[in-house]
C-alpha cells in the first residue's frame, strides 16, 4: 500500500484474475445515502461490487481491491472497442448520493485526494488522458455517474484528463450518421444514440444534456477527433 495515496484498506472479496493490461481509469460516483453502505455493499460477496478505490468526502482514501486484481464497478460497459472494461481499468468510487439521493458537488478535499491517486495511476500504467473516463462514458444507456457535476476541468488542468476544446464555430456533420460514426471512433457505443450523445454532452458540455447531437456537440467532437488525430492528446 502506498501509505502517502492510501489512507485505509478494507479488503472486498468482489474480484477476479485480469484477463488484459491496465489501460483506462474509470470515475463513479457511489450513489448511496452514505460512505459507510457504499462501503459495505462493496464488501458484500451476495452484492458482487466493488472498485479499487473509494475516495469519501473527506478526502479519506480506502483501498478494496489491489490493482492487481479485476474489480467489479463497471458492468456491462464498452470503450474505444473494448468490452471487458473491469479487466482493462482501475475503477475508483467518489462518495457522492448521487441523483437519486440528492446529488451535490464533490468537496475540494475529496478532489484534492483524487488528484494525486489518479496521477500514480495513470503514470505507472502509462494511461492516456482519453482513457481516464466516467462511469456514463462506458456505459451510457445505464449510468450517470459521475455526473455532470464532476470537475472535469481541475483534472484537465493537470493533464489527467482531456480538456474541453474551445471550437471556433458550429460543426454540422452531413448527416446524423456521419456524427454518429464520429462519436463512435472517438470511443463511445452509440447502440443508444439519444443516450450516446447525452453521456457526451455530461463529459463536454455538462450545462445542456438534451441528447440532441446540435452544431456545438459536432464542433466538439470535430476538435477533440482532429486534436487525436494529431497526436497531441492520447
Amino acid at each position: 500500500m502506498r501509505q502517502w495515496l492510501v489512507h485505509r484498506e478494507v479488503s472486498s472479496p468482489n474480484w477476479n484474475e485480469r484477463k488484459l493490461p491496465v489501460s483506462m481509469v474509470v470515475l463513479h460516483y457511489t450513489g448511496m445515502e452514505s460512505a459507510e453502505a457504499a462501503l459495505e455493499r462493496m464488501c458484500d460477496p451476495a452484492a458482487e461490487v466493488s472498485a479499487h478505490y473509494m475516495i469519501d468526502e473527506d478526502g479519506t482514501v480506502t483501498q478494496l481491491v489491489d490493482e492487481a486484481n479485476r474489480a467489479w464497478h463497471a458492468g456491462r460497459s464498452y470503450w474505444r472497442g473494448e468490452t471487458d472494461i473491469n479487466s482493462a481499468s482501475v475503477g475508483i468510487e467518489l462518495v457522492n448520493p448521487g441523483h437519486e439521493f440528492g446529488y451535490r458537488p464533490f468537496p475540494e478535499a475529496q478532489v484534492e485526494a483524487l488528484l494525486p491517486l489518479l496521477a500514480d495511476i495513470v503514470r505507472r500504467h502509462d494511461i492516456p488522458r482519453a482513457n481516464v473516463v466516467g462511469h456514463s462514458d462506458v456505459a451510457p444507456a445505464r449510468k450517470d455517474d459521475p455526473g455532470e457535476l464532476f470537475p472535469w476541468e481541475e483534472l484537465a488542468r493537470h493533464k489527467l484528463a482531456l480538456p474541453v476544446p474551445s471550437p471556433k464555430m458550429p460543426m454540422i456533420f452531413d448527416n446524423p450518421g456521419a456524427f454518429f460514426l464520429a462519436l463512435e471512433r472517438f470511443g463511445y457505443d452509440i447502440s443508444d444514440q439519444e443516450a450516446a450523445v447525452r453521456a457526451f454532452q455530461r463529459r463536454f458540455r455538462p450545462r445542456c444534456l438534451d441528447g440532441i447531437p446540435d452544431g456545438e456537440c459536432g464542433a466538439l467532437l470535430f476538435e477533440l477527433l482532429l486534436e487525436r488525430d494529431l497526436g497531441r492528446v492520447r
